[in-house]
């Protein structure tokens, strides 16, 4: 194993792996954008944190290497010619719309320390932060009751959707949400500018026009891919996918796109499923009727599309070599418990050696089922980190596993 992403299989035991530890940000969030911002309420910042640095060294008790954006960042762009894109770049995508306010914002941003320009760019500049400035255009006089300059980005504890480690290489997002796309600007320059992970092979950047987000990537083994179509992905941009990683930079033979209900309850897959062990899944039972299968593969350099007409566990126990595998249901019989706990990331676990997984520990009835079924669980405590709709998985990114 020698290059820096590794990642060809979800239970392979996780050796290293990139986390965001919530900020400031969370502080910027308001009652009246909360929708705006992606967001059903407001975290308590400290408990957050607290509940965070659980889930760290959690997986730092299983033995995994622990890495933090903030740190990665800020050594990808330590050079001046780095940072001066970041910043352009960052101020071009946040659509100020009045020229002072704009120059304003960027004597702010050049006066400040890297850490605190990093720290400052994830919190968002509120207009109080800026000295008073002369009103000049009509916009100042419009705006002058929204208190940023820019907005906050409160979702980037969640950095499993920016970006995708996918075998030997990543797969920067295009982010189906404004208020997240400035999110992928952060691993633009890490696959830019660090010196351990700019050589790395990038299979999607974040201009692509279709959205595509890392949270409905599931790599099943080193042949297979399997997608969501969700609220956030696309079926162009997985059909763009499977023409870039198919027989061209990776071993991969097939990606199987899985059709989801687009709504907010199942944002990503990864929201409605999670493999727990290399013949089981963790997935909500409410919507096992309404998913829908389809291969990509490849035939004389071009993409055939099929749709699979067997049950979606046939599709998967064919991919993984396996005579069958097994379904674990979040929240079990009970269509209450399910509902809730899948509303909570009972699905959503984050899968650390085969059998063993991260969950959230307010989904009791779910976790006991899993032990049930063999499965190692460590419960981490949720209650203001679930408040962003996310969980284990969501809040991590994979760069090393084992085979």
């Amino acid at each position: 194993m020698q290059t820096p992403i590794y990642i060809k299989s979800e239970v392979g035991r996780l050796k290293k792996v990139l986390l965001h530890r919530p900020g400031r940000e969370l502080e910027n969030l308001m009652p009246d954008y909360l929708a705006r911002q992606l967001f059903d309420d407001i975290p308590y910042l400290v408990t957050a944190q607290q509940e965070h640095d659980a889930f760290a060294k959690t997986l730092e008790d299983c033995g995994v290497e622990v890495l933090y954006l903030e740190n990665v960042l800020l050594e990808a762009i330590e050079s001046g010619k780095a940072r001066e894109e970041l910043t352009w770049e960052y101020l071009h995508e946040a659509n100020i719309q009045s020229e002072q306010t704009e120059r304003d914002v960027s004597a702010f941003l050049s006066s400040l320390t890297l850490e605190k320009l990093v720290q400052t760019m994830a919190r968002g500049v509120r207009k109080t932060d800026l000295p008073d400035s002369e009103k000049k255009h009509l916009i100042d006089y419009i705006d002058e009751s929204y208190p940023f300059c820019i907005d906050p980005m409160p979702n980037l504890y969640f950095t499993r959707d920016p970006f995708s480690c996918i075998d030997s290489g990543v797969m920067i997002s295009t982010m189906a949400n404004v208020v997240r796309a400035r999110e992928t600007l952060f691993y633009k320059y890490i696959f830019k500018y660090h010196p351990v992970y700019k050589w790395v092979k990038k299979f999607h950047e974040r201009t692509d026009i279709h959205s595509i987000e890392g949270g409905d990537c599931l790599v099943l083994n080193g042949e297979t891919l399997c997608i969501g179509i969700s609220q956030r992905t696309k079926p162009q941009a997985i059909e763009l996918m499977a023409n870039r990683l198919i027989g061209e930079h990776t071993e991969f033979k097939k990606i199987i796109a899985v059709d989801i209900p687009k709504s907010r309850a199942f944002m990503h897959l990864d929201t409605v499923m999670t493999m727990v062990d290399r013949d089981k899944f963790v997935i909500h039972p409410n919507i096992l009727k309404a998913l829908r299968c389809f291969s990509l593969t490849k035939e004389g350099g071009r993409i055939r599309i099929e749709e699979e007409t067997q049950p979606i566990t046939e599709v998967f126990a064919k991919a993984l070599h396996f005579e069958k595998v097994h379904f674990i249901e979040c929240g079990g019989a009970s269509m209450i418990d399910a509902a809730r706990e899948q509303w909570n990331d009972g699905a959503n676990t984050l899968c650390v050696a085969p059998g063993e997984v991260i969950t959230y520990m307010r989904n009791y009835v779910t976790n006991r089922i899993l032990r049930d079924n063999g499965i190692i669980v460590h419960e981490v405590p949720s209650a203001e980190l679930s408040r962003g709709r996310g969980g284990p998985r969501c809040m991590s990114m994979p760069f090393v596993r084992e085979d």
